[in-house]
Protein backbone atom coordinates (compact mmCIF):
# COMPACT_ATOMS: atom_id res chain seq x y z
CA UNK A 1 0.00 0.00 0.00
CA UNK A 2 1.58 3.61 -0.93
CA UNK A 3 2.14 6.00 1.48
CA UNK A 4 -1.39 8.53 -0.40
CA UNK A 5 -3.34 4.98 -0.22
CA UNK A 6 -2.26 5.18 3.88
CA UNK A 7 -3.81 8.66 4.33
CA UNK A 8 -6.39 8.42 2.26
CA UNK A 9 -7.31 5.50 4.15
CA UNK A 10 -6.53 7.46 7.64
CA UNK A 11 -3.71 5.96 8.22
CA UNK A 12 0.17 7.47 9.14
CA UNK A 13 3.03 7.50 6.89
CA UNK A 14 5.77 6.02 8.60
CA UNK A 15 9.07 7.55 8.11
CA UNK A 16 12.25 5.99 9.53
CA UNK A 17 15.21 8.62 10.58
CA UNK A 18 18.76 7.13 10.30
CA UNK A 19 20.65 9.58 12.73
CA UNK A 20 19.92 11.46 15.95
CA UNK A 21 21.87 14.34 15.52
CA UNK A 22 20.76 17.96 14.81
CA UNK A 23 19.51 17.05 11.84
CA UNK A 24 17.47 14.11 12.54
CA UNK A 25 15.78 15.42 16.08
CA UNK A 26 14.58 18.84 13.77
CA UNK A 27 13.37 16.66 11.58
CA UNK A 28 11.50 14.55 14.29
CA UNK A 29 10.18 17.79 16.21
CA UNK A 30 9.29 18.71 12.63
CA UNK A 31 7.06 15.83 11.73
CA UNK A 32 5.97 14.90 15.17
CA UNK A 33 3.87 18.19 14.89
CA UNK A 34 1.30 16.45 13.28
CA UNK A 35 0.81 13.60 15.12
CA UNK A 36 -2.15 12.37 12.94
CA UNK A 37 -0.17 11.84 9.50
CA UNK A 38 3.26 10.37 10.98
CA UNK A 39 4.65 7.47 12.80
CA UNK A 40 8.18 8.98 13.37
CA UNK A 41 11.53 6.52 14.20
CA UNK A 42 14.60 7.50 14.79
CA UNK A 43 17.52 5.02 14.46
CA UNK A 44 20.52 6.18 16.29
CA UNK A 45 23.71 3.55 16.86
CA UNK A 46 25.17 5.67 19.94
CA UNK A 47 23.86 6.08 23.47
CA UNK A 48 22.66 9.65 22.75
CA UNK A 49 21.27 11.82 20.41
CA UNK A 50 23.10 14.82 19.39
CA UNK A 51 25.38 13.64 16.94
CA UNK A 52 28.38 16.13 17.49
CA UNK A 53 26.73 17.63 19.85
CA UNK A 54 28.43 16.21 22.66
CA UNK A 55 29.15 16.89 26.44
CA UNK A 56 31.43 14.93 29.09
CA UNK A 57 32.02 15.10 32.98
CA UNK A 58 34.94 16.77 34.30
CA UNK A 59 36.13 17.64 38.04
CA UNK A 60 34.11 20.04 38.92
CA UNK A 61 36.74 20.49 42.17
CA UNK A 62 39.98 21.18 39.79
CA UNK A 63 38.56 22.58 37.01
CA UNK A 64 35.76 25.08 38.29
CA UNK A 65 32.81 23.11 36.28
CA UNK A 66 31.15 19.52 36.37
CA UNK A 67 31.00 19.74 32.55
CA UNK A 68 31.90 20.55 29.35
CA UNK A 69 30.82 20.52 25.48
CA UNK A 70 33.12 19.00 24.21
CA UNK A 71 31.99 18.39 20.23
CA UNK A 72 29.98 21.71 19.07
CA UNK A 73 30.81 24.20 21.50
CA UNK A 74 29.05 27.48 20.19
CA UNK A 75 28.00 29.55 16.69
CA UNK A 76 26.86 32.86 15.99
CA UNK A 77 24.24 35.26 16.80
CA UNK A 78 22.05 34.01 13.27
CA UNK A 79 21.81 30.28 14.30
CA UNK A 80 18.12 31.00 14.59
CA UNK A 81 16.81 27.80 14.35
CA UNK A 82 19.07 26.21 16.92
CA UNK A 83 18.41 29.31 19.65
CA UNK A 84 14.83 28.55 18.97
CA UNK A 85 15.01 24.56 19.83
CA UNK A 86 17.17 25.44 22.76
CA UNK A 87 14.21 28.41 23.94
CA UNK A 88 11.58 25.50 23.57
CA UNK A 89 13.50 23.16 26.32
CA UNK A 90 14.86 25.84 28.84
CA UNK A 91 18.22 26.13 27.46
CA UNK A 92 19.77 29.47 26.92
CA UNK A 93 23.68 29.97 24.80
CA UNK A 94 24.72 33.10 26.13
CA UNK A 95 27.17 35.69 24.86
CA UNK A 96 30.78 35.74 24.66
CA UNK A 97 33.05 38.24 23.14
CA UNK A 98 35.25 36.60 20.74
CA UNK A 99 39.34 36.47 20.88
CA UNK A 100 41.40 34.65 18.73
CA UNK A 101 44.83 34.29 18.76
CA UNK A 102 46.57 32.83 15.08
CA UNK A 103 50.11 31.65 15.26
CA UNK A 104 53.10 32.04 17.32
CA UNK A 105 55.90 34.91 17.62
CA UNK A 106 56.30 38.00 15.93
CA UNK A 107 56.36 37.39 12.67
CA UNK A 108 53.51 35.04 12.67
CA UNK A 109 51.06 35.73 15.36
CA UNK A 110 47.80 38.41 14.70
CA UNK A 111 44.92 38.83 17.03
CA UNK A 112 41.42 40.62 16.97
CA UNK A 113 42.19 41.77 20.57
CA UNK A 114 44.84 44.61 19.44
CA UNK A 115 47.20 45.70 16.73
CA UNK A 116 49.89 43.17 15.57
CA UNK A 117 52.72 43.73 13.84
CA UNK A 118 51.55 40.69 10.92
CA UNK A 119 48.15 43.12 10.41
CA UNK A 120 50.02 46.02 9.65
CA UNK A 121 52.64 43.83 7.40
CA UNK A 122 49.65 42.30 5.26
CA UNK A 123 47.57 45.93 5.37
CA UNK A 124 47.38 46.04 1.43
CA UNK A 125 46.75 42.45 1.01
CA UNK A 126 43.72 42.57 4.00
CA UNK A 127 42.21 45.60 1.54
CA UNK A 128 42.79 44.24 -1.73
CA UNK A 129 40.74 41.29 0.07
CA UNK A 130 37.37 43.18 0.43
CA UNK A 131 37.58 44.34 -3.12
CA UNK A 132 38.51 40.25 -4.33
CA UNK A 133 35.09 38.82 -1.63
CA UNK A 134 33.21 41.13 -4.22
CA UNK A 135 34.14 40.50 -7.14
CA UNK A 136 33.55 36.79 -6.23
CA UNK A 137 30.00 37.81 -5.40
CA UNK A 138 29.23 39.49 -8.81
CA UNK A 139 30.76 36.79 -10.80
CA UNK A 140 28.97 34.35 -8.95
CA UNK A 141 29.35 30.78 -9.07
CA UNK A 142 32.15 31.09 -12.44
CA UNK A 143 34.77 32.40 -9.82
CA UNK A 144 32.99 31.02 -7.08
CA UNK A 145 34.04 27.30 -7.85
CA UNK A 146 37.70 27.88 -7.60
CA UNK A 147 39.98 26.80 -4.60
CA UNK A 148 41.24 29.48 -2.51
CA UNK A 149 44.61 28.53 -2.62
CA UNK A 150 44.53 29.43 -6.87
CA UNK A 151 42.10 32.35 -6.10
CA UNK A 152 45.08 33.61 -3.66
CA UNK A 153 47.88 33.24 -6.64
CA UNK A 154 45.41 34.98 -9.58
CA UNK A 155 45.25 38.21 -7.63
CA UNK A 156 48.53 37.94 -6.66
CA UNK A 157 48.09 37.78 -2.66
CA UNK A 158 51.35 37.29 -1.00
CA UNK A 159 52.18 33.82 -0.19
CA UNK A 160 52.74 34.82 3.37
CA UNK A 161 49.50 36.42 3.64
CA UNK A 162 47.53 32.99 2.59
CA UNK A 163 49.55 31.02 4.98
CA UNK A 164 49.53 32.91 8.11
CA UNK A 165 46.54 34.99 7.96
CA UNK A 166 43.35 33.05 5.37
CA UNK A 167 44.43 29.52 5.64
CA UNK A 168 44.13 29.67 9.89
CA UNK A 169 41.20 32.24 9.89
CA UNK A 170 39.04 29.57 7.49
CA UNK A 171 40.04 26.64 8.99
CA UNK A 172 39.21 27.36 12.27
CA UNK A 173 35.75 28.72 12.03
CA UNK A 174 34.60 26.59 9.10
CA UNK A 175 36.62 23.12 10.56
CA UNK A 176 37.71 22.94 6.99
CA UNK A 177 41.17 21.85 8.89
CA UNK A 178 44.13 20.32 6.45
CA UNK A 179 42.10 20.95 3.02
CA UNK A 180 41.42 24.68 3.30
CA UNK A 181 43.33 25.51 0.53
CA UNK A 182 40.74 23.51 -1.12
CA UNK A 183 38.03 25.49 -0.42
CA UNK A 184 36.08 27.24 -2.73
CA UNK A 185 36.10 31.15 -2.83
CA UNK A 186 31.90 30.55 -2.69
CA UNK A 187 32.11 29.62 0.87
CA UNK A 188 34.44 32.11 1.77
CA UNK A 189 32.66 34.61 0.26
CA UNK A 190 29.75 32.99 1.51
CA UNK A 191 31.46 33.29 4.71
CA UNK A 192 31.83 37.24 5.23
CA UNK A 193 28.90 38.37 3.28
CA UNK A 194 25.99 35.66 3.31
CA UNK A 195 23.25 37.60 6.31
CA UNK A 196 22.24 33.77 6.84
CA UNK A 197 25.59 32.31 6.85
CA UNK A 198 28.38 34.87 7.72
CA UNK A 199 30.28 34.77 10.99
CA UNK A 200 31.60 37.94 11.50
CA UNK A 201 31.95 41.52 9.01
CA UNK A 202 34.76 41.83 7.16
CA UNK A 203 37.04 44.44 8.80
CA UNK A 204 39.17 46.64 5.93
CA UNK A 205 41.62 47.53 8.22
CA UNK A 206 42.39 43.74 10.40
CA UNK A 207 40.14 41.08 7.84
CA UNK A 208 38.51 40.27 11.28
CA UNK A 209 36.35 42.87 13.46
CA UNK A 210 38.04 43.32 17.15
CA UNK A 211 35.85 41.10 19.41
CA UNK A 212 33.00 40.31 17.44
CA UNK A 213 30.00 38.68 19.24
CA UNK A 214 29.78 35.00 19.31
CA UNK A 215 27.22 32.64 21.83
CA UNK A 216 28.79 29.20 23.71
CA UNK A 217 25.91 25.88 23.71
CA UNK A 218 24.40 25.07 27.09
CA UNK A 219 25.15 21.62 28.01
CA UNK A 220 24.02 19.81 25.44
CA UNK A 221 23.54 16.39 26.48
CA UNK A 222 20.62 17.65 28.87
CA UNK A 223 19.48 20.11 26.14
CA UNK A 224 19.62 16.95 23.60
CA UNK A 225 18.23 14.33 26.23
CA UNK A 226 15.25 17.02 27.49
CA UNK A 227 14.00 16.96 23.96
CA UNK A 228 14.19 13.30 23.07
CA UNK A 229 12.07 12.68 26.69
CA UNK A 230 9.76 15.09 24.78
CA UNK A 231 9.75 13.81 21.21
CA UNK A 232 8.96 10.33 22.71
CA UNK A 233 5.80 11.94 24.97
CA UNK A 234 4.92 12.99 21.71
CA UNK A 235 5.39 9.53 20.26
CA UNK A 236 8.15 9.56 18.54
CA UNK A 237 10.10 6.27 18.54
CA UNK A 238 13.68 6.75 19.98
CA UNK A 239 16.06 4.14 19.60
CA UNK A 240 19.29 4.69 20.63
CA UNK A 241 22.13 1.81 20.70
CA UNK A 242 20.66 0.24 17.20
CA UNK A 243 22.43 0.46 14.20
CA UNK A 244 21.12 -0.03 10.14
CA UNK A 245 22.35 -2.96 9.11
CA UNK A 246 21.16 -3.24 5.55
CA UNK A 247 18.77 -1.26 3.38
CA UNK A 248 17.18 -4.17 1.15
CA UNK A 249 15.18 -1.94 -1.04
CA UNK A 250 13.07 1.30 -1.86
CA UNK A 251 10.33 1.34 -3.87
CA UNK A 252 6.79 2.60 -4.52
CA UNK A 253 5.68 0.28 -1.85
CA UNK A 254 7.83 1.72 0.57
CA UNK A 255 11.42 1.25 2.06
CA UNK A 256 12.74 -2.21 3.48
CA UNK A 257 15.85 -2.12 5.87
CA UNK A 258 17.18 -4.64 8.34
CA UNK A 259 18.37 -3.19 12.06
CA UNK A 260 20.57 -4.75 14.91
CA UNK A 261 21.36 -3.71 17.99
CA UNK A 262 24.85 -1.76 18.80
CA UNK A 263 27.16 -1.13 21.63
CA UNK A 264 29.32 2.24 20.83
CA UNK A 265 32.07 0.75 22.82
CA UNK A 266 33.10 -1.89 21.48
CA UNK A 267 32.45 0.57 17.60
CA UNK A 268 35.33 2.29 18.92
CA UNK A 269 39.13 2.57 18.21
CA UNK A 270 42.47 3.84 18.46
CA UNK A 271 43.14 4.99 14.70
CA UNK A 272 40.13 7.28 13.73
CA UNK A 273 38.47 3.93 11.84
CA UNK A 274 35.12 2.98 12.52
CA UNK A 275 34.55 -0.47 13.37
CA UNK A 276 31.76 -2.71 14.36
CA UNK A 277 29.82 -3.16 17.40
CA UNK A 278 27.05 -5.28 16.91
CA UNK A 279 25.65 -7.36 19.84
CA UNK A 280 22.66 -9.50 20.48
CA UNK A 281 20.10 -11.24 18.40
CA UNK A 282 20.34 -11.19 14.00
CA UNK A 283 19.18 -8.44 12.43
CA UNK A 284 15.43 -7.77 12.51
CA UNK A 285 14.27 -6.67 8.90
CA UNK A 286 11.40 -3.48 9.02
CA UNK A 287 9.61 -1.96 6.32
CA UNK A 288 8.30 1.97 6.69
CA UNK A 289 7.15 4.38 3.76
CA UNK A 290 10.07 6.94 3.90
CA UNK A 291 13.64 7.07 4.67
CA UNK A 292 15.27 10.17 5.63
CA UNK A 293 19.27 9.82 5.79
CA UNK A 294 20.63 12.07 9.07
CA UNK A 295 24.08 10.46 8.67
CA UNK A 296 27.52 11.34 6.80
CA UNK A 297 27.56 11.08 3.30
CA UNK A 298 29.82 8.53 3.08
CA UNK A 299 27.83 6.75 5.24
CA UNK A 300 24.93 6.94 3.67
CA UNK A 301 26.63 5.61 0.14
CA UNK A 302 27.47 2.59 2.02
CA UNK A 303 23.78 1.59 3.96
CA UNK A 304 21.99 2.46 0.36
CA UNK A 305 24.68 -0.18 -1.18
CA UNK A 306 23.02 -1.67 -4.11
CA UNK A 307 20.09 0.52 -3.59
CA UNK A 308 21.76 3.18 -4.71
CA UNK A 309 21.03 4.77 -8.24
CA UNK A 310 23.46 6.17 -10.26
CA UNK A 311 23.32 9.69 -8.87
CA UNK A 312 23.40 9.17 -5.43
CA UNK A 313 26.56 7.25 -5.71
CA UNK A 314 27.75 10.54 -7.52
CA UNK A 315 26.62 13.04 -5.31
CA UNK A 316 27.18 11.49 -2.07
CA UNK A 317 30.38 10.13 -3.45
CA UNK A 318 31.32 13.82 -4.13
CA UNK A 319 31.91 14.28 -0.44
CA UNK A 320 35.27 13.75 1.28
CA UNK A 321 35.79 13.28 5.33
CA UNK A 322 38.69 13.08 7.30
CA UNK A 323 39.44 11.59 10.53
CA UNK A 324 40.95 14.24 13.30
CA UNK A 325 41.51 13.38 16.89
CA UNK A 326 40.21 15.86 19.75
CA UNK A 327 42.69 15.93 22.98
CA UNK A 328 40.94 17.42 26.03
CA UNK A 329 43.23 18.16 28.47
CA UNK A 330 44.91 20.54 31.13
CA UNK A 331 48.41 20.73 30.09
CA UNK A 332 48.93 24.40 30.08
CA UNK A 333 53.01 24.33 29.83
CA UNK A 334 52.54 22.73 26.07
CA UNK A 335 49.48 25.37 25.36
CA UNK A 336 51.95 27.79 26.66
CA UNK A 337 54.73 26.59 24.12
CA UNK A 338 52.81 26.16 21.09
CA UNK A 339 50.34 29.71 21.37
CA UNK A 340 50.30 33.16 22.35
CA UNK A 341 48.18 32.71 25.30
CA UNK A 342 49.19 36.26 27.60
CA UNK A 343 49.84 39.33 26.60
CA UNK A 344 53.29 40.28 25.15
CA UNK A 345 53.77 43.77 24.33
CA UNK A 346 56.47 42.54 21.76
CA UNK A 347 53.53 40.94 19.78
CA UNK A 348 51.72 44.60 19.25
CA UNK A 349 52.30 47.16 16.81
CA UNK A 350 52.02 50.67 18.00
CA UNK A 351 48.74 51.81 17.60
CA UNK A 352 47.45 54.05 15.18
CA UNK A 353 44.41 55.81 16.94
CA UNK A 354 42.10 56.23 19.54
CA UNK A 355 40.23 52.95 19.00
CA UNK A 356 43.52 50.72 18.84
CA UNK A 357 44.94 52.38 21.75
CA UNK A 358 41.46 51.35 23.76
CA UNK A 359 42.38 47.90 22.25
CA UNK A 360 45.75 47.49 23.99
CA UNK A 361 44.26 48.74 27.23
CA UNK A 362 41.75 46.46 27.12
CA UNK A 363 44.57 43.40 26.12
CA UNK A 364 46.55 44.44 29.29
CA UNK A 365 43.20 44.54 31.45
CA UNK A 366 44.02 48.46 32.25
CA UNK A 367 40.42 49.10 31.01
CA UNK A 368 36.95 47.89 31.52
CA UNK A 369 35.47 45.73 28.55
CA UNK A 370 31.26 46.81 27.57
CA UNK A 371 28.60 45.08 29.12
CA UNK A 372 30.33 43.32 32.27
CA UNK A 373 32.61 41.56 29.51
CA UNK A 374 35.68 40.35 31.68
CA UNK A 375 38.97 42.37 30.45
CA UNK A 376 41.76 41.47 29.33
CA UNK A 377 43.92 39.34 26.31
CA UNK A 378 42.22 35.64 26.78
CA UNK A 379 42.23 34.16 23.48
CA UNK A 380 39.45 31.37 23.08
CA UNK A 381 40.36 29.99 19.70
CA UNK A 382 44.07 29.27 18.41
CA UNK A 383 45.75 27.67 14.87
CA UNK A 384 49.02 26.41 14.77
CA UNK A 385 50.54 25.93 11.48
CA UNK A 386 53.43 23.21 10.68
CA UNK A 387 56.59 25.34 9.91
CA UNK A 388 56.82 22.17 6.94
CA UNK A 389 53.72 23.13 5.16
CA UNK A 390 52.03 26.37 6.55
CA UNK A 391 48.77 25.18 4.81
CA UNK A 392 48.42 22.27 7.39
CA UNK A 393 47.23 23.97 10.53
CA UNK A 394 46.56 22.29 14.19
CA UNK A 395 43.15 23.97 16.37
CA UNK A 396 42.85 24.48 19.81
CA UNK A 397 40.30 25.89 21.93
CA UNK A 398 41.21 27.28 25.81
CA UNK A 399 37.56 26.00 26.90
CA UNK A 400 37.49 27.47 29.72
CA UNK A 401 38.29 31.08 28.72
CA UNK A 402 35.45 30.02 25.81
CA UNK A 403 32.63 27.85 27.84
CA UNK A 404 30.33 29.92 29.60
CA UNK A 405 29.65 27.44 32.28
CA UNK A 406 33.46 28.09 33.40
CA UNK A 407 32.94 31.74 34.31
CA UNK A 408 28.81 31.27 35.76
CA UNK A 409 29.63 28.28 38.32
CA UNK A 410 32.15 30.40 40.42
CA UNK A 411 30.80 33.36 42.01
CA UNK A 412 31.80 36.99 41.70
CA UNK A 413 34.24 37.39 44.55
CA UNK A 414 35.99 34.16 43.76
CA UNK A 415 39.50 34.63 41.67
CA UNK A 416 39.23 33.05 38.59
CA UNK A 417 40.38 29.84 37.67
CA UNK A 418 44.46 29.50 37.50
CA UNK A 419 45.77 29.14 34.38
CA UNK A 420 47.34 25.72 34.87
CA UNK A 421 43.90 24.44 35.74
CA UNK A 422 42.36 25.73 32.48
CA UNK A 423 40.63 23.32 30.08
CA UNK A 424 42.11 22.93 26.51
CA UNK A 425 41.41 21.54 23.51
CA UNK A 426 44.04 20.52 21.16
CA UNK A 427 42.61 19.52 17.46
CA UNK A 428 44.57 17.18 15.19
CA UNK A 429 43.67 17.26 11.25
CA UNK A 430 43.65 14.26 8.62
CA UNK A 431 45.55 11.38 10.58
CA UNK A 432 47.02 10.42 6.81
CA UNK A 433 49.03 13.77 8.16
CA UNK A 434 50.37 12.43 11.59
CA UNK A 435 53.65 12.68 11.00
CA UNK A 436 53.30 16.66 11.33
CA UNK A 437 50.92 16.53 14.58
CA UNK A 438 52.23 17.56 17.79
CA UNK A 439 50.50 15.40 19.84
CA UNK A 440 53.29 13.59 21.62
CA UNK A 441 53.93 17.07 23.21
CA UNK A 442 51.08 16.63 25.65
CA UNK A 443 51.89 15.53 29.23
CA UNK A 444 49.64 11.95 29.33
CA UNK A 445 49.28 12.60 32.83
CA UNK A 446 47.11 15.99 31.89
CA UNK A 447 44.71 14.17 28.91
CA UNK A 448 40.84 14.32 30.15
CA UNK A 449 39.73 12.63 27.01
CA UNK A 450 40.35 11.47 23.57
CA UNK A 451 38.16 11.22 20.67
CA UNK A 452 38.05 10.87 17.06
CA UNK A 453 35.27 12.54 14.51
CA UNK A 454 34.87 11.87 11.04
CA UNK A 455 34.71 15.38 9.44
CA UNK A 456 33.78 17.33 6.22
CA UNK A 457 36.74 18.45 4.05
CA UNK A 458 34.40 21.18 2.27
CA UNK A 459 36.64 20.99 -1.05
CA UNK A 460 35.56 22.81 -3.90
CA UNK A 461 34.40 19.45 -5.53
CA UNK A 462 31.67 19.41 -3.01
CA UNK A 463 30.62 22.78 -4.57
CA UNK A 464 30.13 21.37 -7.85
CA UNK A 465 28.86 18.14 -7.30
CA UNK A 466 27.61 17.73 -3.92
CA UNK A 467 25.63 20.83 -2.85
CA UNK A 468 24.25 21.30 -6.64
CA UNK A 469 23.63 17.67 -6.98
CA UNK A 470 21.08 17.49 -3.53
CA UNK A 471 18.03 18.57 -5.36
CA UNK A 472 18.28 15.27 -7.87
CA UNK A 473 18.22 12.80 -5.08
CA UNK A 474 16.73 14.20 -2.38
CA UNK A 475 12.67 13.39 -2.56
CA UNK A 476 13.15 10.27 -5.08
CA UNK A 477 12.74 6.62 -4.08
CA UNK A 478 10.98 7.64 -1.12
CA UNK A 479 14.42 8.67 0.58
CA UNK A 480 15.64 11.93 1.91
CA UNK A 481 18.90 13.46 2.84
CA UNK A 482 19.60 15.76 5.65
CA UNK A 483 22.86 16.66 7.65
CA UNK A 484 25.11 19.88 7.54
CA UNK A 485 27.19 18.25 5.40
CA UNK A 486 24.54 18.83 2.71
CA UNK A 487 25.89 22.66 2.58
CA UNK A 488 28.28 23.52 5.03
CA UNK A 489 29.64 22.46 8.43
CA UNK A 490 27.53 24.04 10.94
CA UNK A 491 24.88 23.30 13.69
CA UNK A 492 22.51 25.73 12.42
CA UNK A 493 22.61 24.16 9.21
CA UNK A 494 22.07 20.37 10.69
CA UNK A 495 18.85 21.95 12.36
CA UNK A 496 17.77 23.64 8.78
CA UNK A 497 17.94 20.47 6.73
CA UNK A 498 15.84 18.42 8.72
CA UNK A 499 13.66 20.67 9.02
CA UNK A 500 13.70 20.92 5.16
CA UNK A 501 13.19 17.26 4.75
CA UNK A 502 9.99 17.29 7.07
CA UNK A 503 8.88 19.89 4.64
CA UNK A 504 9.37 18.03 1.61
CA UNK A 505 7.31 15.07 4.04
CA UNK A 506 4.40 17.05 4.43
CA UNK A 507 5.35 18.17 7.64
CA UNK A 508 4.36 22.86 8.06
CA UNK A 509 6.87 24.82 8.43
CA UNK A 510 6.50 26.77 11.51
CA UNK A 511 7.67 30.35 11.33
CA UNK A 512 8.91 31.87 14.46
CA UNK A 513 11.43 34.93 12.67
CA UNK A 514 11.84 36.25 9.41
CA UNK A 515 15.70 36.17 9.38
CA UNK A 516 15.06 32.33 10.07
CA UNK A 517 12.39 31.62 7.67
CA UNK A 518 14.66 33.24 4.75
CA UNK A 519 17.48 30.92 5.45
CA UNK A 520 15.08 27.70 5.41
CA UNK A 521 13.90 29.34 1.76
CA UNK A 522 17.21 29.49 1.05
CA UNK A 523 18.10 26.24 2.00
CA UNK A 524 14.88 24.31 0.67
CA UNK A 525 15.32 25.98 -2.86
CA UNK A 526 18.99 24.62 -3.21
CA UNK A 527 19.05 21.14 -1.90
CA UNK A 528 15.77 20.25 -2.59
CA UNK A 529 14.83 22.55 -5.85
CA UNK A 530 11.51 23.14 -4.17
CA UNK A 531 10.04 26.58 -3.87
CA UNK A 532 8.95 28.01 -0.38
CA UNK A 533 5.30 29.23 -0.27
CA UNK A 534 5.00 30.59 3.24
CA UNK A 535 4.25 28.48 6.40
CA UNK A 536 2.44 28.35 9.54
CA UNK A 537 2.92 31.45 12.25
CA UNK A 538 3.42 30.31 15.72
CA UNK A 539 1.56 32.47 17.96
Amino acid sequence: MSSEELLKNGGKKKVVIVGGGAAGMSCAATLAQHPDKYKVTIIERMSVVGGQATSIPIDQEKYGTSWMNDGVQGGSPVFKHTFNFFKRYGHEPKDVKLQVAFGKGKDGFWTNCFPSNLVDQFSGDIRKFGKVLKLIKWTMPVLGIVPIRIMLRMFFFSKDFGDKMVFPLIALFLGTGNQTANVSCAILERLFDDPNMKLWDYDPETLLPNLPLMVTFPHLEKFYGDWATDLKAQGVDIRTNTDVTEIVSRSKKGVILKTAPFDPEKGKTDSGQRAGGHTGPESTTETFDNLVMCVLADDAKKLLGKTATWREKFVLGGARFFDDITITHSDSKYFQENYETHFNPELCAKPKNKQQEDQVAFAKNEQKGEDGEPAGYRPMYYTHSYPEDMQKIEMAFDCTNYQHQFRLDHDADKPPIPYDQHVFQSIFLDKTHSDLWTIDQIDESKIIERKWWHQLGHRWQHYVRVVPGMMFINGKNNTFFAGSWTLVNMHEMACVSGIAAAYRLGAEYEKFDDFAEDLFKKYLWISHGVRYHGGKKVQ
